[in-house]
Formats: C-alpha cells, structure tokens, sequence
C-alpha cells in the first residue's frame, strides 16, 4: 500500500522525465489557495500538474475544491491525478484529465492522457487554455524570492547552465 509521501517523489520523476519539464516543485506551500502536490514548468508557459491521491475518498474531496469547480482557477495547463492502480478508473476523471497508475512495484504508467496526439506520446496540445497564471507566477517567484534570501541566486548567471546543461 502506498502513502501520498511515497507517490510524490514518482510523481516529480515523472513530470521531469515524461513530460519534458526543466524545473518541478513538490508542495511548495506559497500564499496561493492551491498547494499542488507536483507541478512540472515546460518550455514557454505550458505547466504540467500532478495531483496524488492514494485513497478513493480523497479523490472525491478533491473535486469540491474552489479550483475543480471553477477549472479556470486551478494551476496546470496539462492536469493529471497520479494513484496505484486501478483506485481512480477513467470514467471517474474530471473533463480534460489525464491519469497515471503506479503498479506495486513503483512505476507510473500513464494510462490516459488527452494531451497526447501522437503514438509516441511525445507531443502535447490542448490542455487547460484558462488557469490561474498569476498562482503558478507567484509561485514560481516564491521559489526565486527563496533562493535570493538564501544567497543563492547569483548562480542562475553561471553561463554553464546556458547551453548544453545534463541533468
């Protein structure tokens, strides 16, 4: 049986490795009204969100939500749960949804994805075209404002990260 703890850190793999996101958060708590439990940045303003649910009822809290109700307020222009197999079906997503399943030994498979056009699942469209861009700006100025308290934001000007930067 998985706990939220163990899926989060598949989940974050998963939005770096297959959705082609650069930078991801895990519950970065900021003044927004939404905590997502991961959210990948991709190229230009695409952002990937990952919700985690490991109990049915949980699943079904979440759709009360102020930003499931009104998807416009909701973070995410790619938006899918993450769950062990089988807990959330299909016909249970909310419109323009996507979800993983992780089997018992741990790895996330997606098994709906609107987004995907293609065979080979690596190109995306559609998505949620309103979001709540200022939660996701603020955010993403929150992790800044963290690192330049810090003393470390002077390393986003190392030239080496510019060009030809592996993780």
């Amino acid at each position: 049986m998985f706990t939220h703890k163990d899926l989060i850190p598949i989940a974050y793999k998963w939005v770096l490795k297959r959705a082609s996101c650069g930078v991801a958060f895990k519950e970065l708590v900021t003044l927004s009204s939404e905590c997502p439990d991961v959210i990948g940045i991709q190229g230009g303003a695409n952002t990937v969100l990952v919700e985690v649910k490991v109990s049915r009822s949980d699943f079904l809290a979440d759709r009360r939500k102020p930003f499931r109700i009104h998807p416009e307020k909701g973070m995410g222009t790619y938006r899918f749960y993450m769950c062990p197999a089988g807990l959330i079906k299909p016909d249970d997503l909310p419109n323009n949804w996507g979800l993983i399943y992780v089997s018992l030994d741990g790895k996330p498979r997606c098994v709906v994805n609107p987004y995907c056009i293609n065979p080979t699942g690596n190109i995306w469209s559609g998505g949620f075209i309103q979001k709540n861009i200022q939660a996701e700006y603020g955010m993403m100025y929150s992790a800044l404002r963290r690192l330049h308290i810090k003393g470390h934001i002077e390393s986003i000007y190392d030239k080496q990260y510019i060009y030809n930067h592996k993780d």
